[in-house]
């Protein structure tokens, strides 16, 4: 069910979110994704339009489903993707995401992963590029509740900003319950590597293709092996282009 209430930034989930953006699509729909025992599925979610977008999904895995998420979030507004997923007995999960925000645009993404079964396995990653005024923002957590041994959870956050007046906001986040598991996370908000475009150059590129070069390689990690990389690599691109 939808919270009826317009959340405010005393709600964690909401510290960077653009209420007054917010507050004309409330309350917002829950979309539920349910597999059952063994089966698989997958999403593609690009939001790519000029108004203002919010999706809440509530994905359940039962023991040993599994389940892809890719998110390309590139809409010129406000873009918010929330996901709650629980993980039952041998699950997998699956987000591979990527953000692309220029001008005044706030992006985000949200994540509440719950491995409530032992041996459940979630990778999360996320990448994200700002100019301009905008902001991109990643805020996760993954929850292991006691008797989930064997969990294997993995958060992979890197944002990279091409204007100092750019934002980034990251919030990987670990509550552990149980003993024998496997959880990392790992963040990381920077500039372009001046040495990487000095080979390039080096190599005869000019130096807008070499930015516009390493950005690619960059956003392509969100989308490989959805079934659909090749149109949300196309529709990256494109939102990249604006930014350059």
């Amino acid at each position: 069910m939808p919270m009826m209430v317009l959340p405010t930034r005393k709600d964690e989930d909401y510290r960077y979110a653009d209420l007054a953006a917010l507050a004309p699509l409330w309350p917002v729909a829950v979309e539920e994704v349910v597999l059952g025992a063994g089966e698989e599925g997958a999403l593609a979610i690009a939001n790519t339009g000029s108004e203002a977008a919010v999706r809440e999904l509530a994905i359940t895995l039962a023991p040993d489903a599994k389940f892809t998420l890719h998110v390309l979030n590139a809409s010129p507004a406000y873009g918010r993707i929330a996901v709650r997923a629980e993980l039952g007995e041998g699950a997998e999960f699956t987000l591979g995401a990527a953000q692309l925000a220029g001008g005044e645009a706030r992006l985000e993404i949200v994540t509440h992963v719950t491995h409530a079964g032992k041996d459940a396995v979630s990778r999360q990653l996320v990448r994200s590029v700002a100019g301009g005024n905008a902001t991109v923002n990643y805020l996760g957590k993954v929850l292991v509740e006691r008797g989930a041994d064997g969990t294997d959870g993995e958060q992979s956050v890197r944002a990279m900003l091409l204007d100092r007046t750019a934002t980034a906001n990251a919030r990987p986040e670990l509550e552990i319950y149980a003993d024998d598991v496997k959880c990392a996370h790992g963040c990381a908000v920077g500039e372009l590597d001046a040495n990487g475009l000095f080979y390039l150059a080096s190599r005869g590129l000019p130096p807008a293709d070499a930015k516009r070069l390493m950005l690619q390689a960059f956003i392509a990690e969100a989308f490989v092996g959805a079934a659909e990389e090749e149109a949300l690599q196309n529709a990256a691109l494109k939102a990249l282009e604006a930014l350059l």
